[in-house]
């Protein structure tokens, strides 16, 4: 079934959005590379193919495969991820699922023990952020490069 392209039919919207992610990306003292593997663990969590196959293709450019294999299962890898990578995927996967987690206090208190207060809050954005994507893209299924 062809769906919307949300892109076009709300572009003030879109800039918006594109507007917080250019703000992670480029205003920010986050490493790049750690962003964009918080982005592709919670799209894995959300299960956002456009976005998945997106930031996976931006990971190669520094990062193994094996090591983005194992994104989905990193807790289980330690010795492959950094220790503030370790801290931003727990991080991620604790404000990705709220609703579930209630952000804890001991998921808090980690991810601040990790991070000074400005790179926890603009690591939070970034979360947010990837997570309003990940609401677009896989209920209007946004197309992949990713071939056969």
């Amino acid at each position: 079934m062809a769906r919307l392209n949300w892109v076009e039919v709300a572009p003030e919207g879109a800039k918006a959005l594109h507007s917080v992610h250019h703000y992670v990306v480029a205003r920010t003292g986050l490493p790049r590379e750690l962003i964009h593997l918080v982005f592709l663990r919670v799209s894995q969590i959300n299960g956002c193919a456009h976005c998945i196959d997106l930031h996976a293709r931006d990971l190669r450019k520094t990062m193994s495969d094996e090591k983005i294999t194992l994104v989905p299962v990193w807790d289980e890898v330690p010795h492959l991820f950094s220790d503030i990578e370790r801290a931003a995927l727990a991080w991620a996967d604790e404000v990705t699922r709220v609703s579930e987690t209630h952000a804890s206090d001991e998921a808090y208190a980690a991810a601040a023990a990790a991070f000074e207060p400005k790179d926890l809050v603009d690591l939070t954005i970034a979360i947010a952020a990837m997570n309003a994507f990940n609401r677009l893209g896989a209920p209007f299924r946004l197309p992949v490069a990713a071939s056969a």
